[in-house]
């Protein structure tokens, strides 16, 4: 099993796709955001003719208004896996969403939850936003608040709630890096921080170009303000803002770009503390050859 993994911009999608022709694969999305219909130019989700062929899974399966769960994605991802080698095909998962892979990937089981807690710290969050919420994250839990998104206040009520039900961080949770299957080899890409900056603005100049603000506006009308989770996602949170007249269009795309910086950060933070990655450069001119060398040579350790 094969998983490309790194920040968001760095050519995640086009390698897992190379790989896949290569070895006779399937892809399967490791992105909790394209997860959902419709959010398609703002996630920068492949078209039909982009995945050249290679049935991708785990795309389009939520509505904007349903909340993420990554224990349900983490049965949903297993399910796929397991159809894919029954086909004799190679599963490549793909996404930058470091709690999804590690749910696809790893012996990780999630604690249960407790209706009384998460209803406190959802009226917390509705009547003080997520601010207050992330700063006590922060406080508790430093390592886990650099992985989440100060915005994304779903994700903090769970961290917050698992602290309060397990009486330890949020981080401790998660156990050792062990994988489900020891064939597993996982592939990172790295981008140099300024080529990356520049090219999350490049990424963002062209979701506006290819009617980012059009798909933001029917996915209002179809509930997108209600999703909690969808509504918080990067572009589409800043867009809404912009649509109810808050911020201009400028300034929705100039903090949309913004946020992606910080969470590109944040991305990196998370997928470098796993010393299992193999390290390519994003643009090595052999980056195919490279990969498809550490795929045969199986798993192994790999540092920046």
């Amino acid at each position: 099993m094969i998983s490309v993994v790194g920040p968001t911009a760095a050519g995640k999608s086009d390698l897992a796709v190379d790989l896949a022709l290569r070895l006779g694969g399937e892809a399967v999305n490791t992105d909790s955001m394209q997860l959902y219909r419709g959010m398609d130019i703002g996630t920068a989700k492949l078209t039909v003719a982009e995945r050249r062929g290679v049935p991708h899974h785990l795309l389009d399966v939520w509505d904007v208004t349903e909340p993420a769960s990554v224990a349900e994605y983490q049965r949903a991802a297993h399910g796929a896996v397991a159809q894919i080698r029954s086909r004799g095909r190679v599963p490549v998962l793909v996404g930058g969403s470091g709690l999804y892979v590690r749910a696809a990937l790893d012996d990780l089981e999630f604690p249960g939850t407790d209706p009384e807690i998460r209803a406190r710290l959802e009226a917390e969050l509705a009547e003080r936003g997520p601010s207050e919420l992330f700063a006590r994250l922060r406080e508790a839990d430093p390592q886990a608040a650099r992985a989440i998104l100060p915005s994304n206040g779903r994700r903090i009520v769970r961290a917050l709630e698992v602290m309060e039900l397990t009486g330890r961080p949020f981080t401790a949770s998660l156990p050792q890096h062990r994988y489900r299957d020891p064939e597993t080899v996982q592939l990172g890409l790295l981008v140099p921080r300024p080529e990356l900056d520049e090219r999350i603005a490049l990424r963002v100049d062209r979701m506006w170009e290819a009617g980012f603000v059009a798909e933001v506006e029917a996915l209002e009308k179809a509930g997108l303000r209600e999703g909690r989770t969808a509504s918080a996602a990067l572009g589409y949170a800043q867009v809404l803002r912009f649509l109810a007249g808050e911020w201009s269009q400028e300034q929705a795309r100039e903090e949309t770009v913004r946020a992606t910086r910080r969470f590109a950060r944040r991305q990196e933070s998370w997928f470098r503390r796993d010393p299992r990655i193999h390290w390519l450069p994003y643009d090595a001119p052999d980056l195919l050859e490279r990969a498809l060398e550490l795929c045969a040579g199986g798993t192994g350790v790999s540092s920046i």
